[in-house]
């Protein structure tokens, strides 16, 4: 079982990326889509599930944020990339915030990334 909802957790992760990727583009562009319902309200579905899987891992793992340093990193992480996706997508005041905080989004997600698969805080840091 524990595989399972691993590989539904890394699934999750590469649909949420992609559906921020595709929101960053269109938020680039200044499209209309940004606003449709569906666009607004399945990035938290996705997310939620994806949370949800987090959460099952760790229990089933016994490996918790503030005991195991590189599920504590991924936290930490999880964090810096919603609020930076919060000012890329929706609160950025210019153009300017809005492409470096969708880029260094981008960058905090590859680190969660390598942090997971590396399972060392530093992640792809050290290199």
């Amino acid at each position: 079982m524990y595989n399972g909802i691993k590989h539904l957790h890394m699934l999750l992760a590469v649909v949420s990326l992609f559906g921020f990727v595709l929101r960053g583009a269109w938020m680039l562009r200044d499209s209309p889509l940004l606003q449709q319902r569906v666009v607004r309200v399945l990035p938290h579905v996705v997310d939620t599930l994806l949370l949800a899987t987090a959460v099952a891992l760790a229990v089933m793992s016994a490996q918790y944020p503030l005991v195991t340093g590189w599920v504590t990193a991924k936290v930490v992480g999880l964090i810096a990339y919603i609020v930076l996706g919060v000012i890329a997508l929706r609160r950025g005041r210019t153009r300017g915030i809005r492409i470096t905080a969708f880029v260094a989004a981008l960058l905090v997600f590859a680190w969660i990334a390598s942090v997971a698969v590396s399972k060392t805080p530093a992640g792809f840091l050290p290199l």
